[in-house]
């Protein structure tokens, strides 16, 4: 048999230039997202604010329910010096915060010996009470009562956040296992889950809420209540955009596949429908949470959600418009985070919409 023989330039392989690597869907998806800056923006902003909201108090030094009087409705970068009194040394919390004025009219004995003492010690006794010196910069300065705006602003970022975070992820698994198995099992079955969903839909949710908290008004977790009202519809939407999903892909080969190879139903919904349909619900997702902190905030703002001392975005901003008049920073600063952070968020899921949609992509 005759030999070919090649010469050493023949025998190269082919240069590899100008081939396009092959990329994964997920890296194509977040090459996609970072196209978008708006997105980009969305994410990073909301990022921010949830360090800001669960980390942030960690670390900043005013309590959100911290109440000084003496300091009620100031301006953004107040900085003022306040005593801290104390009746018993060991106390942890204080008594009551006063102004160096109050001090001298109400405990000082010798006003320039005692206030000596206090700027020269951490604490004093004058009497057996104990006094300290205590120097505050209030960055967005205080609502009525004295408290930081700022620490009242983390404290309901946490929640307005927590709120939405929790009750997504309890409508995610409702309307996902809910849609799913709807769509998969079709005909009776999925004509009577639809009407159920269809009935829920025509309930007045605030009607609901109202009656929901008029029957458990001594109960002592508010914030459970409303994971329960806001959960008790936000699925529902879900539920239909999943079983949409699930009706147009429960006849391709691979569901066939696994029903002809006795696959039970239980599996090919977890293990092929649901990975399936991720891109469209983690869109939805992404659009839910906005949607449910404006209503838990809308809530909060009507009387209806979190109470006192609490606090989330929607309290602050009713606090804030009651006194729009004579303190507008009250109303405007709680706004700003509330509305930039519902904007990063719509931003955000409007970019994932169209980077997971294979078909909008340009490359």
């Amino acid at each position: 048999m005759a030999q070919i023989r090649l010469s050493p330039s023949e025998s190269k392989l082919p240069s590899s230039d100008g081939l396009v690597e092959p990329r994964s869907l997920t890296k194509d998806a977040w090459l996609r997202l970072r196209k978008n800056r708006l997105a980009m923006f969305g994410l990073i902003f909301f990022t921010c604010i949830t360090i800001l909201s669960f980390i942030g108090p960690l670390f900043y030094q005013h309590s959100p329910e911290s109440i000084s009087l003496s300091l009620g409705s100031q301006p953004p970068f107040t900085r003022a010096q306040l005593i801290e009194v104390r009746f018993e040394e060991e106390k942890a919390t204080p008594d009551e915060v006063i102004t160096t004025d109050e001090f001298v009219d109400i405990y000082a004995d010798d006003p320039q010996e005692d206030l000596a003492k206090l700027s020269s010690k951490t604490q004093t006794d004058i009497g057996g009470i104990y006094f300290k010196r205590l120097d505050r910069f209030h960055i967005l300065g205080t609502d009525t009562k004295g408290r930081d705006t700022l620490a009242r602003i983390m404290q309901g970022g946490c929640i307005s956040l927590g709120v939405g975070f929790i009750a997504t992820i309890v409508a995610l698994l409702i309307g996902v296992a809910y849609g799913s198995i709807s769509g998969y099992i079709g005909g009776k079955v999925d004509a009577f889950m639809m009407r159920l969903v269809d009935i829920l839909y025509a309930l007045p949710f605030l009607i609901f809420v109202i009656l929901l908290m008029i029957a458990f008004q001594d109960f002592d977790h508010q914030l459970i209540l409303i994971f329960i009202a806001i959960g008790a519809v936000e699925w529902l939407t879900m539920a239909r955009i999943v079983r949409g999903q699930v009706n147009s892909i429960k006849s391709m080969e691979f569901v066939e596949a696994a029903r002809a190879n006795g696959v039970s139903t239980a599996s090919i919904i977890v293990r092929h429908l649901a990975p399936n349909i991720l891109g469209p619900v983690i869109v939805y997702a992404t659009l839910l949470i906005p949607a449910v902190m404006l209503l838990e905030s809308t809530l909060s703002f009507l009387g209806l959600g979190v109470q006192e001392p609490s606090a989330s975005w929607g309290t602050l901003i009713k606090d804030g418009a009651d006194r729009m008049a004579s303190y507008p920073w009250l109303l405007i600063v709680p706004s700003l985070f509330f509305s930039l952070t519902l904007f990063a968020m719509n931003f955000l899921g409007d970019g994932l919409r169209d980077a997971l949609d294979v078909k909008s992509s340009k490359d």
